[in-house]
């Protein structure tokens, strides 16, 4: 068990590693602009050192992802399952949980990113209450945590194509299991969980309906069962966004693989990424799909 704990530790610590050299070196006019303040140096020396690095990381990851599917193997673990599948998700939320805690989050919560969101909420010239939707919203903190906490007025959607996952969180907002009801951080907001599919958000979102779109992990779920999905859900996104709303993924995929991607999907609208974290060891990244304001 301790050898298999540092072999993880040392796989997330080069995931780490991984992700910092690729989001913040570029290559402009021969020499690597990093983001540290005054390191600029030679291409050929930098990049060499970085493949060297990067495939012993690499084989840190790999060797930690192999390790852990071996041993949870015969434990149902989520190691080498494809995350696309609902039927493992039901299986996943339907597990009992730990504690008191009625949310489940991957990646973080609500609180690790409300000072991203909250300037985006109060900055919106939209219809009050402004229009939220959480595409692929599982468990997570992240529609309740707007609801309770923001002190705008937000009517927010949380969509997840698990019913199990849908079930329990209008429980949640209901009080239910000896919980006590959410109450709103405004008066004017409002909560709401539905079951529907993020490739398809016909039934509960028509085009240019939400100010902001939230995908958290949910890119990167469906990703595993092929990249046509991950487009699907883009699409989508971008279909119910409002011409000068907002959609937000939230990864940790390095931004040398993300950024490509959703600038040849997200034409005429500008696409940034912040950093956010570490958490628990890991950076993690915003990417922000914008229109015009």
């Amino acid at each position: 068990m301790a050898a298999l704990r540092r072999i993880l530790h040392w796989a997330t610590l080069a995931a780490g590693t991984r992700r910092n050299l690729a989001g913040r070196t570029r290559v402009r006019k021969g020499k690597v602009v990093s983001s540290c303040p005054g390191s600029l140096l030679p291409v050929g020396w930098l990049l060499k050192s970085q493949v060297t690095l990067r495939c012993f990381c690499s084989s840190l990851i790999e060797l930690g992802l192999r390790v852990t599917h071996a041993f949870h193997l015969s434990t149902g673990s989520l190691a080498g399952s494809c995350l696309a599948d609902r039927c493992l998700w039901d299986k996943l939320h339907a597990q009992p949980r730990l504690g008191c805690v009625p949310t489940f989050d991957w990646f973080f919560g609500y609180e690790e990113v409300q000072g991203l969101l909250l300037p985006l909420l109060q900055g919106s010239q939209a219809a009050c209450p402004l229009r939220v939707l959480d595409v692929g919203c599982g468990t997570s903190s992240l529609c309740t945590g707007l609801y309770t906490k923001c002190p705008h007025p937000v009517d927010v959607l949380g969509v997840d194509f698990s019913p199990v996952a849908v079930a329990h969180m209008n429980r949640v907002l209901e009080g239910g299991q000896g919980q006590t009801p959410l109450c709103p951080g405004h008066p004017a907001s409002c909560l709401h969980f539905m079951q529907a599919d993020a490739q398809n958000l016909e039934p509960v979102a028509s085009s240019g309906s939400f100010q902001l779109v939230l995908d958290k992990g949910t890119w990167d779920a469906v990703a595993r069962g092929g990249l046509p999905g991950a487009y699907q859900v883009l699409s989508e996104c971008l279909r119910v966004l409002h011409p000068q709303g907002t959609l937000i993924q939230f990864s940790d995929e390095d931004p040398d693989v993300r950024l490509p991607c959703l600038e040849q999907r997200s034409q005429g609208r500008t696409v940034t990424v912040q950093e956010i974290g570490p958490f628990r060891g890991i950076t993690y990244f915003a990417y922000l799909v914008q229109g015009s304001h």
